[in-house]
């Protein structure tokens, strides 16, 4: 680039270089100079600019020009920085790179960071090269004056003018930006950016969309008739036999003596009554230390026996079973469940057709003997758990069912599908025992909800959408909501049946309970394989119908996309982005790159690592400091971890007057849309792979941070940015659930209780975490609160 060096050095200048980038190849990219050649020497300097000149091919070397100068039309005065402004007469002054083999344009906009039109580059792609702006469009020749004497196009009516940050090339002083950071690399000329509106048409349409697919999901052109997968399962012509309902009641009479006799679970009645019916018997010991006593169920150091026997296929090898289990806990006794299983072990022992060993289990502590079962039958150890080997072993368990009755009559059983991080067993075991239910004409619930028979009108599909969104709070809580929810872990097929004793007239005793079941177990005694071939992702507006993967995913993937549309389309106000060949691909590229230029990378680690650091504070110290916490205040442990919880969560509403002042100050702007921009992603991605395990959880807390997310910027109502931002924290959303899940059991709270709900589940995501291997608290630690961390350091940018 031919360069004036031989200047007089009364003549100060400031230039802008916006270097295109080279090829190896016969097509060479031209270098553009947008300079401002300002006498400040002179007093005419204030009414007189230069007009450089598109320069020619390159020739043979020449002392360089000096450029001529032209007085600025009427009204059209200089700016601070010696470029021109006008709101009828923009000027800009521009020349070619010698190398330029194409054609320019003028634009209407000017040149900025927030993203270079179209209208800015030269009508040749490949050539790549920048032009200044103008009032015209029209292709620049060689030798062509660049300038107010150059003929202009009027603005189009209601154009405001725009003003460009001219960058100065020569001695930095005092309020004036230099070319050249410390890296030594040359900077861009352009505006100042302006905030983007606050949402887009497409970004709300999308979120409109994605709440609109999920509440059409309860509705039958969405919602399907559930159906039987598997041949080995498709009949129920099957004669249940099973008449131990008054054998049952004794046992169950008998065991609550002793329960309360003992105070706790009477293992050797237990040993005593399975040896009576023919079963292997066997017991496992088992204790567990709590990070912090459990004030739910009063207990902190747990100790424990599980009495199970084993009915020994007379037709295989011991190489597959199946799993009756009654869990009894220190509030329920179960004894009429533990009643139930004696009998059906006592009738099952005198069938000669059984295939699969049947393991009987009666656990202590209710999921914490289950959960020691579990690790010790499969030989593993996830939870820190200590208990004593397992001394009788059957085959690899296929299927189980979980069994809580509290009275000897019921008016319906209640069946609860979601598990351990939101597992579901296979359709088809649901599909199964709904169908022995009809047989036997055994009232089956769901979500303790009734099922609709009429969906052809509006009542139908209402009922299904209430029972769907409990079914989706339920699953994006993680917790196994019985013991089924734990063998759900070692991929067995597993359900929970409760009896419920209601005002209903209609009632049923043990024997129907009993032969439904009955039937339950035959025809999963005939399975060849594993369930597999039905949906093990679905959703249940009702018993008899289901929501596939493949229809309720499209409304999570609607809200994901305002995500998409604000990462693919920046923050920043870029006008519109250069078309041509790969138009698509270069211009996010285009724009992204516009975004992150001027803004090191280093500058964004600081809130990165300090919002990170307060999520694994968040994660790591409630439970290490809670003795200290009790030491120095009047509160018990898991108070302590509660509230510890609470302050560290309310503390990193101080990071942006922490983290403002380690972030470089160089391009503030383009600082907060960075972050703005790694924030989004981060949630982004995060969303993705949560609704990919546990779509109602992924579904809810998209549901409550897009918008935040996609609206949030330092510019604006702060206040109100401020007060969204906060009701759809993490936190707030685990609030809200509670108070929509206790609405739509029809039994709602008040503020206080709410409150205290809210403290109680906070409490009990920890334990079910160190527990159970719950992953809610993590995520919500470790994950999505720095994340929203970020955007809380985006709206109080400084």
């Amino acid at each position: 680039m031919a360069h004036n060096n031989d200047r007089e050095a009364t003549r100060p200048q400031a230039s802008v270089f916006v270097k295109a980038s080279r090829t190896t190849g016969p097509a060479v990219r031209p270098t553009l100079v947008a300079a401002d050649y300002f006498r400040r020497s002179s007093p005419a300097a204030a009414t007189l600019s230069p007009t450089p000149r598109i320069a020619g091919p390159p020739g043979p070397k020449t002392a360089p020009r000096r450029p001529q100068t032209t007085a600025y039309p009427a009204g059209l005065a200089p700016s601070r920085f010696g470029h021109a402004r006008s709101g009828s007469h923009p000027l800009w002054h521009a020349q070619l790179g010698s190398r330029h083999r194409g054609h320019a344009q003028w634009g209407s906009r000017p040149l900025g960071l927030c993203g270079v039109p179209k209208r800015f580059l030269c009508r040749d792609w490949k050539c790549g090269g920048l032009v200044a702006d103008g009032a015209a469009s029209k292709p620049l020749r060689y030798g062509s004056t660049v300038g107010p004497d150059a003929p202009a196009r009027t603005r189009p009516h209601g154009a405001a003018p725009q003003r460009a940050a001219l960058v100065s090339a020569g001695p930095g002083k005092a309020g004036t930006p230099r070319a050249r950071g410390a890296s030594g690399r040359r900077a861009v000329l352009g505006p100042a950016c302006g905030g983007a509106p606050v949402a887009s048409p497409r970004s709300v349409l999308s979120y409109v969309a994605g709440i609109a697919w999920f509440l059409a999901l309860a509705f039958p052109p969405l919602t399907q008739r559930t159906y039987m997968s598997e041949n080995a399962m498709g009949s129920t012509m099957v004669e249940e036999q099973f008449a131990g309902g008054d054998r049952a009641r004794a046992w169950a009479r008998d065991f609550a003596a002793h329960r309360r006799k003992s105070g706790a679970l009477p293992v050797a009645w237990l040993e005593r009554a399975m040896r009576s019916v023919g079963l292997e018997v066997y017991t496992q010991t088992f204790s567990r230390k709590l990070p912090f006593p459990d004030e739910t169920y009063e207990r902190y150091m747990v100790t424990g026996t599980n009495v199970y026997g084993i009915l020994r296929a007379p037709r295989a090898a011991s190489t597959e079973s199946l799993v009756l289990t009654v869990p009894c806990s220190t509030d329920s006794t179960n004894s009429q469940a533990v009643g139930l299983l004696l009998a059906l072990a006592a009738h099952f022992r005198g069938q000669i057709y059984w295939a699969k060993d049947i393991i009987f289990l009666v656990t202590e502590h209710d999921l914490l003997g289950t959960e020691a079962w579990l690790e010790a039958y499969h030989d593993v150890n996830v939870t820190g758990m200590q208990s004593s080997p397992l001394q009788g072993r059957a085959g690899a368990i296929q299927a189980a069912v979980a069994l809580e009755l509290s009275s000897d009559v019921v008016t319906s059983l209640d069946v609860t599908v979601e598990g351990l991080n939101g597992q579901l067993p296979n359709l088809d075991l649901l599909n199964l025992f709904q169908t022995f239910c009809q047989k036997g004409g055994l009232l089956c619930t769901l979500q303790g909800k009734l099922q609709s028979q009429d969906w052809t009108s509006l009542d139908g599909p209402l009922q299904g959408l209430q029972t769907l969104l409990l079914m989706v709070l339920r699953q994006a809580s993680g917790r196994p909501h019985g013991p089924h929810g734990l063998f759900l872990r070692y991929r067995v097929e597993a359900l929970t049946l409760r009896g419920i004793n209601s005002f209903r007239q209609y009632k049923y005793d043990l024997v129907a309970v009993g032969k439904a079941l009955e039937g339950v177990f035959r025809k999963l005694n005939h399975l060849l394989e594993r369930l597999h071939q039905s949906f093990f992702l679905y959703l249940l507006p009702a018993l008899s119908r289901f929501v596939s993967i493949g229809l309720y995913m499209p409304a999570a993937g609607f809200l994901l996309l305002v995500l998409g549309l604000k990462i693919l389309l920046p923050t920043a106000h870029s006008g519109p982005a250069p078309r041509g060949r790969g138009g698509v691909h270069r211009r996010e590229l285009f724009k992204h790159s516009c975004v992150l230029q001027g803004v090191g990378l280093a500058s964004l680690v600081a809130p990165l690592l300090i919002s990170q650091a307060v999520g694994l504070a968040l994660y790591i110290l409630p439970v290490l400091g809670q003795h200290v916490a009790a030491q120095h205040f009047p509160v018990a442990e898991a108070e302590a971890v509660v509230l510890t919880l609470l302050a560290i969560y309310a503390a990193g509403l101080a990071l942006p007057h922490n983290t403002h002042r380690v972030v470089s100050t160089q391009a503030p702007d383009r600082g907060w849309m960075a972050l703005k921009l790694v924030a989004l992603i981060y949630l982004a991605l995060q969303l993705g792979c949560i609704v990919l395990t546990n779509f109602s959880l992924g579904f809810l807390l998209a549901v409550t941070m897009v918008p935040a997310a996609a609206i949030t910027k330092p510019r604006g109502p702060r206040p109100l940015y401020a007060v969204l931002l906060v009701l759809t924290s993490p936190a707030a959303t685990l609030l809200g659930s509670l108070f929509l899940w206790r609405e739509l059991q029809e039994a709602p709270l008040s503020l206080a209780e709410g409150w205290q709900l809210f403290l109680v589940a906070l409490s009990q995501g920890v334990l079910e975490h160190y527990s159970y291997g719950a992953w809610l608290f993590p995520v919500l630690a470790l994950g999505l609160y720095p994340c929203w961390l970020l955007f809380w350091n985006v709206l109080f940018w400084k």
